[in-house]
């Protein structure tokens, strides 16, 4: 019974030190070359191997790097296997700090300051207070939950919106289409951190933009594919929309040229707002593996109904 890991030398040898100290019944490889597939019970990768199933006849658990797992739509997953993204709390921590600089951002208007920075333009602007300001946040899993907690103590009106119906004390809960369009049509601040599915794929589009009210501002921290960047690009042309901080495109690296690099209005960032902490993410790895092998569902299990 063998885990291997497909990733950069760093956290291979990081999962390798944790593995032996937390996990030593459990064979461990850092490379394709160190494992005979047959042995590998659990595999964990961004990118894996061609021919999946064929290559790994006795796979159970396959783990992704990141908590997107929309890079796995093309694999080849052997039947019966489990697919588990990643729910540790160094990627948390990220993706909760990134949205809350972006929300603080929009809110205090950087995206201006900073064009008029550039124009060497020293002119203030009007205030809005938190309490008359409101974030809506799209997903309400892991990461929206975190970043909730984070924004209360701003002070900002929050919403959150989700497939299903939920209830979290201090936020206006929305779901389905309808909840959708009642949601946009009082936020102010629009957060986006939806899993990337055939449903959610080019929801940040011009139908979306025009139910925000005028002014309004984006942060997306999801997945370059739940945005029409040129609905973006006109939305903030127009006025419509006052800013975005946006930190995943399709495709990346965002091509030379591209208007989102140079637009005044847009804070872009190099698809930097999470990313798992080697250490943190072993720990919580042998934790799915000890909840496998009990007989329990891992934390992070993927519903492919549904894809996340």
């Amino acid at each position: 019974m063998t885990f291997q890991i497909l990733s950069y030398p760093g956290r291979v040898e990081t999962f390798r030190k944790i593995f032996g100290r937390d996990m030593p019944e459990v064979g461990f490889a850092g490379s394709v070359e160190e494992a005979d597939p047959a042995d590998v019970r659990y595999l964990m990768a961004w990118t894996f191997p061609d021919n999946l199933a064929r290559r790994y006849p006795n796979l159970e658990l396959i783990f992704s790097t990141g908590a997107g797992i929309d890079q796995m739509t093309a694999v080849d997953i052997p039947p019966g296997t489990k697919l588990v993204r990643m729910i540790e709390e160094g990627v948390t921590t990220l993706v909760r700090d990134y949205v809350v600089m972006g929300v603080l951002g929009l809110h205090r208007d950087l995206p201006t300051f900073l064009a008029q920075q550039r124009q060497e333009i020293w002119k203030t602007r009007d205030f809005v207070w938190p309490d008359e300001r409101q974030v809506g946040i799209l997903g309400l899993g892991e990461l929206g939950m975190a970043t909730v907690n984070a924004l209360r103590p701003f002070g900002f009106k929050l919403a959150g919106w989700s497939r299903t119906a939920k209830t979290i004390d201090g936020v206006d809960c929305y779901h389905g289409a309808d909840g959708l369009r009642d949601m946009l049509a009082g936020t102010d601040i629009l957060v986006c951190l939806l899993p990337l599915t055939d449903e959610t794929r080019h929801i940040l589009d011009a139908k979306l933009f025009a139910q925000l009210p005028k002014g309004a501002g984006l942060v997306h921290a999801g997945r370059g594919g739940h945005l029409n960047q040129d609905a973006l690009l006109e939305a903030l042309d127009s006025g419509h929309l006052a800013g975005a901080f946006v930190d995943v495109t399709a495709p990346e690296p965002l091509p030379v040229g591209h208007r989102l690099w140079s637009h005044p209005h847009v804070v872009l960032t190099p698809h930097i707002a999470g990313h798992s902490r080697p250490e943190s993410a072993a720990e919580a790895t042998i934790t799915n593996i000890r909840r496998h092998l009990n007989g329990e569902l891992p934390k992070g299990l993927v519903d492919p109904k549904h894809g996340y």
